[in-house]
């Protein structure tokens, strides 16, 4: 590795470690849902309904443990299964209206936690720097070279 190639690497750790931190305080201050809870009602708002197993791949969990969440979210009526229409033996999990309220708020919730922390900690040009961020961040999550 050449010098930027090492720079580099130390650049990407720091931001890793920084993300994780950013992630983890601000599910512990601002979160009203649990985090299977919050992402698999994500996957349900912006991909739509899906089966069980379909929400355990796409979240990288057991289909055990996605189950679980789904009775959870259920018996909350933060989700509805109905019969799938193409297997009589699956069921099909989808959002409700009382879901997407809940995912709202909890979304607002973090944003607002960060707001605040961002008028407490940072100055105006610093502000300004962190205005790239969502940007650069997204593009960087587009790479697909592993």
């Amino acid at each position: 590795m050449d010098r930027t190639d090492d720079r580099t690497e130390e650049l990407a750790e720091r931001l890793r470690a920084a993300i994780g931190t950013l992630v983890r305080i601000g599910r512990g201050r601002a979160d009203t849902l649990s985090p299977a809870h919050a992402a698999t009602l994500g996957h349900l708002d912006r991909e739509g309904p899906m089966t069980t197993a379909d929400l355990a791949r796409r979240r990288g969990v057991r289909h055990q443990g996605q189950s679980r969440t789904v009775i959870e979210l259920e018996a909350l009526g933060h989700v509805v299964r109905t019969a799938s229409a193409t297997d009589a033996r699956a069921s099909v999990i989808g959002i409700t209206e009382a879901g997407r309220l809940a995912l709202t708020a909890d979304r607002r919730a973090r944003t607002s936690w960060m707001a605040r922390a961002i008028d407490a900690e940072l100055d105006p040009d610093e502000r300004a720097a962190l205005e790239r961020m969502p940007e650069l961040l997204a593009r960087i999550a587009q790479h697909t070279d592993g």
